[in-house]
This record gives structure tokens, C-alpha cells and sequence, in this order.
């Protein structure tokens, strides 16, 4: 008598972007090297303004990066900037990252309504598109229910989303801290909005965070804003070159420095290639200082 073959067992969903990034920043730190190929940089390292010239800079970044830190987050507008060729490079670039171990985060600011939403989230999300990342940046102000298609995608593809919130440049103020009827500001609503999704992770961060600036982070407590609800991720803009140090990232964001935290880092870094050396000095210094 053959006995029936037992049903094989579906396979287990892959971790929450959340739990993902906790483990990374647990294994390697809270420093997120941004991947900005500005002109200036690209003629700083003697590179040619083309999609060569960009290969070649990403080639650079991505071994100063593999084995160092956890997170790189490509500047979509420096690859747009060279059409097709350079879209290409992003897309290279990042499925080697993810390859090699890395979460990425596309930071694209996307942000629609209904099905052009959920185009984007679809393009940037889905495990197996030409731009697939862990998480994407995407912007509220067209209502933070625009970014339902988003949301909806994220938690179909176990990936994340950063929304912006309290942004590093001074004109952002003017909506972020608008306040309506009952005294609330905008970047207070979205907070609480994204806290309310963040509450649903099973463990570790939640997977749907905030975009705060690192020079901007102390208008939360100033207006009420708790950043710590939800264990929501905070990627924070604006350190070192633009201004913000370690000891303005640990008294602007509070308790929620430890364990919340990841620091984007761009041009204090990319500022010490071209060399593979200098960039990994740049990168195991910056580690340091966040500590």
C-alpha cells in the first residue's frame, strides 16, 4: 500500500521590513549612508557625468558599505537625472545591495492618489520589480489616506514606508506645523496617523515610520508630537553636513534616540572618497560618533 506524500508546508512570509531593520541596526548601527551622486561629487572623484561615471560611483560606495553598515539610501533625482542609463544603475545598484545583504531604501518622496499611488508602491515595492526596495519615502500632503495604496502595498510585499513629517528645510515648516481647529499641527496628525499603523508590528520597529530631520527633531516635544508611539522607525536627514551633530540627534529626539533612530548620512561621507579607504574611514567614524 502507497502511502499518501504529506502536503508540503506553505512557506513562511519573510519578516516585516520592521524586524528587518531592527536587525540591522542591532548588528551594525543606526548610520544609513545615502547614495547621492550630485554632479559635484561625481567631478570631485574625477568621475564623467554620465551613466559610467555613476556605475563607477556606485561600485565605490556599495564596497565601502557591504559588511559595514545596514541600510543605503539611494537619491532616486541624482539616477533620474541621466534617464534610461541611469535608471538602470539604480536598479543595478540596488539589487546588488539587497544581494549583498543590505536594505535599501528608495528615497523617491512619492506621493498620489488611487490607482497612480498604487502604481508607485507597485514599482518600488514589489519583490520583483526592475526598482524593488525594502522601503520607500512617500509624502502626505495630498491627505495621509492618498498613501492607502501605499500602505496596502507594504504590507503585501513585507516592506516599509518612510512619510515625511518634520523635514529638515526651514520652508517645510509652514505646512508641517500648521495647526488646525483643536490646536493639532499637520506633522502632528501624521504622526499619530503612522503610529496608529506602526502598533499593529509583531515585534521589534514598526514597518511604516517618519522622515524627521535631525535639525528639526526638537519641534516635536516643543508641539506635542510623540515620536516615540507605535515604535515607529525615524530616519533622520541632516546630520553632519547639514548641520546636525550626535549630540543634536540625542537631545532633539529624546528616548526614542536609542532605539528609533536611523541617521542618513550623505555628503559627510561621499565627501572623503574616491578612494575605497578613505570612504571606509569616513563610514566606521560616523558609526563611532553615533554611539
Amino acid at each position: 500500500m502507497t502511502l499518501p506524500t504529506p502536503a508540503a508546508a506553505p512557506p513562511a512570509d519573510p519578516p516585516s521590513f520592521g524586524t528587518r531593520l531592527a536587525g540591522a541596526m542591532q548588528a551594525h548601527g543606526r548610520l544609513c549612508v545615502g547614495v547621492d551622486p550630485h554632479p559635484q561629487i561625481l567631478r570631485d572623484w574625477g568621475l564623467t557625468q554620465d551613466a559610467a561615471g555613476l556605475r563607477e560611483f556606485c561600485a565605490r560606495v556599495l564596497d565601502a558599505c557591504a559588511g559595514r553598515v545596514g541600510v543605503i539610501k539611494p537619491q532616486v533625482a541624482f539616477f533620474e537625472r541621466f534617464g534610461v542609463a541611469g535608471m538602470q544603475v539604480l536598479s543595478e545598484l540596488q539589487q546588488q545591495a539587497r544581494a549583498a545583504g543590505l536594505l535599501v531604501i528608495a528615497d523617491a518622496k512619492r506621493g498620489d492618489i488611487g490607482s497612480t499611488m498604487a502604481g508607485y508602491a507597485e514599482a518600488w515595492l514589489s519583490p520583483g520589480g526592475d526598482f524593488a526596495a525594502d522601503a520607500l519615502t512617500v509624502s502626505p500632503y495630498l491627505g495621509f489616506g492618498s498613501l492607502q495604496p501605499a500602505l496596502q502595498a507594504a504590507e503585501q510585499h513585507h516592506a516599509g514606508l518612510f512619510v515625511l513629517a518634520l523635514t529638515s528645510n526651514p520652508e517645510g515648516q509652514q505646512v508641517q506645523l500648521a495647526t488646525d481647529a483643536e490646536g493639532v499641527t499637520v506633522a502632528g496628525r501624521i504622526a499619530a496617523a503612522v503610529a496608529a499603523r506602526s502598533t499593529t508590528a509583531e515585534a521589534g520597529l514598526g514597518s511604516i515610520g517618519l522622515v524627521v530631520g535631525a535639525t528639526t527633531a526638537g519641534l516635536a516635544a516643543a508641539h506635542g508630537i510623540d515620536l516615540s508611539a507605535g515604535r515607529m522607525p525615524l530616519l533622520a536627514p541632516g546630520y553632519g553636513a547639514q548641520g546636525a551633530g550626535a549630540d543634536d540627534l540625542r537631545r532633539g529626539f529624546g528616548p526614542s534616540y536609542s532605539s528609533q533612530v536611523l541617521v542618513n548620512s550623505s555628503r559627510g561621507i561621499l565627501a572623503a572618497g574616491p578612494d575605497a579607504e578613505s570612504l571606509t574611514r569616513a563610514i566606521e567614524g560616523t558609526l563611532e560618533d553615533l554611539r
